[in-house]
């Protein structure tokens, strides 16, 4: 039955006028929904109706005719008309600024560049409009994601060999392809698009001077869907940083070199150990003992052998193992894995270089060690002083010299001088008076040992706060305490301590000892201490030469 005009059906419960017809409560196509709380005053309710709107002065509800006053329609119509032309204003808004990005990511030939209507997008929305956009390239026929583009030449080559150029200068002769990712285009203002593009054209600088290729075709390679952050504000929060590294590198030029130096050390570091007559080896990386070090390790396993793994976290064993095979030098090049805290100087997955040499002592070593690192880092930066910033480019700033000899502490004797107190002798170390002077002294420095609070634990957390955050220049920190470095040769001059950075103990018997001192200390809870490696110990009976 059609109702009399104006009529509105209802569903729902009784409602004022002004509720039913309360702009706030209007929906496009003259479907009404509301909420109680209105002029009637009922918070809380919900209504659900739909009317249908024709000239007239009646509205029926729930077949009860009511009478709607002239103004009282007026009014209806005005909020009606305000409500439509705010829905038209904001899908003109909306298609205007879609188009803009169309244009813009399929004339990539002509403009790159981002309106300001893209920037002040949320990134959900400029996500939807640039997969539009390219949605639009695939249904013109056009592929935004091409299989290949050849490149004569990269970009940091480009600038070395065109940077001789004059202002105004065009080398029209010469015809060049490159790729990269857009950073910037000039128009009105700088903005960020950040798509990846190749260009081929000619070499050469504006008349203010800026080294250019002026193109005369360009090819999109690969768009960006997700709106980056300004070039001029950078990513600083490392929350961002390092989950997602790749915008790091992207949008940071420091974090990039820092890769390219570390590929550069680790060259330079196999180069230095070949010249030396040292043979690289890798070993395994998972183990049915951890061993070569002190430290918690991470377990995984094995589905086929129905059995658990450790991830190593040193490879020291295996090496000593190759030794007594007749291999007198060796080196190795490889991830540790240490299931431990994470913090500035450590992080649980690290990568070290170790390396074992036949005949030789811990002088020998510190020699070697001294000579790898100055070369290398003379090579790289060209001098032996370098400039570092832990806290990245903006924070402090540290000189760092790397002349040789470096600086060398006696890891006890250092300890004392910080302390400015005198530690019981070595060969107490391993009685519980020790123990507790240690513990007293981490209860005045008011520093957290998790337990169990070892000798051992307490002596390296002391040496981590007290003497490791004061060597900014290398240093070495030697005469370990026995009970800290079990695999180490002991000392010849001094009662408990042994000669590391480091020369390993020969003997089998020696080195079991050492081992089950190890276990009884995992026994009450030192997740820490070192398994006992039977098969080691049967490798050294057959006779490991003197080895640092």
């Amino acid at each position: 039955m059609k109702p009399e005009s104006p009529a509105c059906f209802l569903r729902g419960e009784a409602c004022s006028l002004g509720q039913i017809f309360s702009p706030a409560h209007q929906l496009p196509g003259n479907k009404l929904s509301a909420v109680g709380g209105g002029r009637g005053g009922m918070v809380g309710m919900r209504l659900a109706f739909w009317a249908v709107w024709e000239l007239g002065e009646t509205c029926h509800l729930d077949g009860t005719e009511l009478k709607l006053s002239k103004n009282e329609l007026k009014r209806c119509l005005k909020a009606e008309k305000k409500v439509a032309e705010k829905e038209a204003k904001q899908k003109e808004l909306s298609e205007k600024q879609l188009s803009q990005a169309t244009a813009a990511a399929t004339n990539h030939t002509t403009d790159n560049g981002m309106g300001p209507e893209e920037e002040s997008l949320d990134p959900n929305q400029y996500y939807k409009i640039h997969s539009q956009a390219i949605h639009q390239l695939k249904v013109k026929g056009e592929d935004p994601y091409p299989h290949k583009f050849h490149v004569d030449i990269s970009l940091t080559d480009f600038i070395q060999e065109y940077s001789h150029l004059q202002p105004g200068d065009h080398l029209t002769g010469i015809t060049l392809r490159v790729a990269g990712r857009i950073h910037g285009k000039r128009a009105s203002g700088v903005k960020l698009i950040s798509y990846i593009i190749g260009v081929q054209g000619n070499p050469g600088k504006t008349k203010k001077g800026e080294l250019s290729i002026i193109p005369y075709e360009i090819t999109l390679l690969s768009p960006c869907l997700h709106m980056l952050p300004h070039l001029h504000f950078g990513l600083k929060e490392k929350e961002t940083r390092y989950p997602q590294r790749y915008l790091d590198l992207i949008l940071n030029d420091f974090v990039r070199q820092k890769f390219i130096t570390r590929s550069k050390i680790v060259t330079n570091i196999r180069s230095f150990m070949d010249e030396l007559g040292f043979l690289e080896i890798e070993t395994p990386m998972m183990n049915i003992i951890p061993g070569g070090a002190v430290a918690k390790p991470f377990i995984t396993y094995h589905n086929e052998l129905d059995m658990n793994f450790y991830r190593r976290i040193a490879p020291e064993l295996y090496h000593k193992m190759l030794v007594v095979g007749g291999i007198n030098r060796v080196f190795e090049i490889g991830c540790q894995f240490q299931n431990e805290g994470i913090y500035l100087m450590h992080n649980p997955e690290f990568t070290t270089c170790e390396f074992y040499m036949t005949c030789a002592d811990y002088h020998d070593l510190i020699e070697i060690m001294e000579n790898m690192v100055s070369v290398v880092v003379k090579h790289i930066t060209g001098g032996y002083k370098v400039i570092y910033h832990p806290d990245g480019p903006e924070g402090q700033a540290y000189e760092i010299d790397f002349t040789p000899p470096f600086r060398r502490i006696s890891m006890v004797e250092g300890l004392e001088t910080a302390l400015e107190m005198k530690l019981p002798e070595t060969n107490l170390f391993e009685t519980e008076e020790t123990c507790k002077i240690l513990d007293d002294i981490w209860g005045v420095k008011a520093v957290e040992c998790p337990p169990p609070r070892t000798t051992a634990r307490l002596l390296d957390k002391l040496v981590g706060e007290l003497l490791e955050m004061t060597c900014i220049n290398p240093t070495f920190i030697c005469d370990h305490p026995q009970i800290i470095s079990p695999l180490a040769k002991w000392s010849c001059s001094k009662v408990s301590l042994t000669e590391s950075f480091e020369l390993y103990l020969n003997n089998p018997n020696q080195q079991r000892q050492i081992f089950e001192e190890q276990a009884k200390a995992k026994a009450v809870g030192d997740d820490e201490a070192m398994f006992i490696d039977r098969n080691f110990c049967t490798a050294l009976e057959y006779g490991l030469p003197p080895t640092v």
